[in-house]
């Protein structure tokens, strides 16, 4: 029943968008003759153009939306040979659902399953069909559970919701598509937007419902504990691979680096941290529901399952993967077709950890390096510049930066901190030290013997000019010579930033610039181009390359360069930048100046209040 709903609403509410448009057309055509009849065509084209450019619009979405094919996701197809189990399984509870089994079934890389079907004349014809199942689930389920997850996909095959699948996608391209390409002041654009929510609406409710008719299938074949233990586990596994990904993956990665195994890693994780997982699995299940959202809340969808019949099912306590022949080798297999690992150096796991927190280490480093080449005049500057400058009793001077807060005497004491990771960087550097993976806690920080190294004493000796001395002799113990360690990296880069804002039309200097506006520093276009084509122009600029790329082609000024800013005025913005090296750069807003987004210009303030605090 909901398939034949959904179906229905998909297919009216696409045509009320077309009949929508056809309206205004209209009415734009009412308007256009009467502004002609009392002025001229020309006057009339002018005033309506905006509306005309809108409906034109509707065209394109259109067009675009009969041209788009729903292609397949990326993913590793799994034949016999590889997944006889899961092709069994899946078999066996597609005919116990009623329905024709997948003609092919694709791993893919996310805490998920779905279906799709490559229907046509609306849905009214079945074509091929695709199971997708996520990895993690393989890693992060029992065999019983994932039963579950695949009768409840299958059931969707068997309520026919798969058929109009089509049908809702190229609606939701054809109205994303057009409103893409309207002004948000147009006023046509407005009334598409209200629409497209009104759709949205529809469409998301049918799609709820279909969810809890799949649910059906999930409790007969794999009963009441499976059914809903599955449901609890997909936050759990879906936090745990977030978790994964932002701890154990993403430094590396941002460094140039790639781990060999990646989804080995994440299956590493789950053992590793399993007593975590499972205080996650016991948390109470979301039950707030949302008209925005696809799928009912879990907490609605577990109260519904206990209302179901469930067939008798024995359980099934064995991990999800014994349904593959190797999960290992299909992961590592997923790993080469769906991540673009680009020129990045791959490493086996305990090598990519040492590796990615010592390139983290570094940037930090690298930081304090280059303030003390600032501070001291220093070309090469390194731990020798810095214990120069405590033996000189200048620490204090120097690290007041650090601790805006504090005396000169405390900014000594407290930089004890920074000391340290200083001190960790020189003992990596000497190769005396390395970061030791651990899927059960954060890496350890180990000596050459592999027991856990602790500079902390040596780094508190070591920002006081009375025990340098004895500092400096417990590293030579260790093997750690502070000359080794200097900077890396001798000007801050864009590496990885990320970009807060964008102004087109902006005078730097005098000179009229594009200014993007970066965590990190600011990016100046010189000469960009005519005034009224700003925020074309900006949204050009950020498509063509990584902001990496288009700092190195442009003019890039970190902030740690600037010594401070003093704004005259904020609105339009009008600024001068005093640098570390002395020079002024002037920074003035015109009247045809564009904001990218609204906040652009005030996270360009914030970040100047930051630099002045700083």
């Amino acid at each position: 029943m909901a398939a034949t709903y959904r179906a229905l609403a998909s297919v009216v509410m696409l045509i009320g968008f077309y009949v929508v448009a056809l309206l205004q057309l209209a009415a734009v055509g009412a308007l256009f003759y009467w502004i002609a009849s009392k002025t001229n065509g020309l006057a009339a084209t002018k005033l309506l153009l905006p509306l005309i450019v809108a409906l034109g619009a509707v065209a394109v979405g259109l067009w675009k939306a009969i041209r788009t094919k729903h292609e397949p996701a990326p993913g590793l197809v799994l034949d016999e040979r590889e997944a006889p189990q899961l092709w069994a399984t899946v078999r066996e509870l597609a005919t116990a659902v009623g329905t024709r089994a997948p003609d092919e079934i694709r791993l893919v890389p996310e805490v998920n399953a779905a279906v799709s079907e490559q229907s046509r004349l609306l849905g009214l014809i079945g074509g091929r069909r695709t199971l997708y199942v996520g990895l993690p689930l393989l890693q992060g389920l029992r065999v019983d559970q994932l039963r579950s997850v695949l009768a409840h996909e299958l059931g969707h095959y068997s309520g026919s919701h798969t058929r109009l699948g089509a049908v809702a996608y190229r609606g939701r391209v054809a109205i994303g598509s057009t409103i893409e390409r309207i002004k948000p002041r147009n006023p046509i654009g407005l009334v598409f937007k209200g629409y497209a929510k009104l759709y949205l609406m529809v469409d998301n409710a049918a799609s709820r419902r279909q969810e809890l008719e799949a649910d059906r299938a999930s409790v007969q074949l794999a009963g009441h504990e499976a059914a809903t233990s599955a449901l609890r586990n997909l936050p759990a596994l879906d936090a745990a691979w977030n978790f994964y990904m932002g701890s154990y993956v993403q430094s590396g990665w941002q460094a140039g680096l790639a781990p060999d195994d990646l989804f080995g890693g994440f299956g590493q994780l789950l053992d590793g941290r399993r007593e975590a997982i499972d205080q996650l699995r016991q948390e109470t299940p979301d039950r707030e529901p949302s008209r925005w959202d696809t799928h009912p809340p879990i907490g609605i969808r577990i109260d519904a399952m206990a209302q179901l019949p469930a067939g008798v099912v024995a359980a099934d306590d064995r991990a999800a993967g014994v349904l593959l022949t190797d999960v290992s080798d299909a992961g590592r297999r997923l790993q080469g077709l769906v991540v673009d690992q680009g020129d990045r150096q791959v490493l086996p796991w305990a090598e990519f950890t040492h590796a990615s927190i010592a390139a983290g280490m570094q940037r930090q480093v690298d930081g304090i390096y280059r303030a003390a080449g600032r501070f001291t005049g220093s070309a090469e500057p390194g731990l020798n510049t810095i214990l120069d400058l405590v033996r000189e009793s200048r620490l204090g001077e120097f690290a007041e930066q650090f601790f805006g807060d504090a005396t000169r005497e405390e900014a000594a004491i407290r930089f004890a901190g920074p000391m340290e990771m200083l001190l960790d960087n020189a003992a990596v550097r000497a190769g005396q030290a390395r970061y030791q993976l651990s899927w059960t806690g954060p890496a350890q920080f180990v000596g050459a013997d592999g027991e856990p190294l602790d500079l902390a004493e040596i780094a508190k000796l070591a920002v006081d000019p009375q025990t340098l001395d004895e500092a400096l002799a417990r590293l030579t113990e260790l093997g750690i010579d502070p000359a080794g360690a200097t900077v890396v990296q001798r000007r801050a880069t864009a590496d990885n930033a990320g970009v807060i804002g964008a102004i087109g039309n902006v005078k730097i200097d005098g000179v009229q610039h594009d200014l993007l506006v970066l965590d990190r520093g600011l990016i100046t276009v010189a000469d960009p181009g005519k005034a009224g084509d700003g925020e074309k122009r900006l949204k050009a600029l950020l498509e063509s390359a990584p902001v990496e790329k288009l700092a190195a082609w442009h003019q890039f000024l970190p902030y740690e360069e600037v010594r401070s800013v003093t704004v005259t005025k904020e609105i339009p913005l009008k600024a001068e930048l005093t640098l570390h090296d002395g020079r002024v750069m002037t920074m003035q807003e015109l009247f045809g100046s564009v904001l990218l987004e609204r906040r652009s210009r005030d996270n360009l303030l914030r970040v100047f209040e930051r630099i002045n605090e700083d």
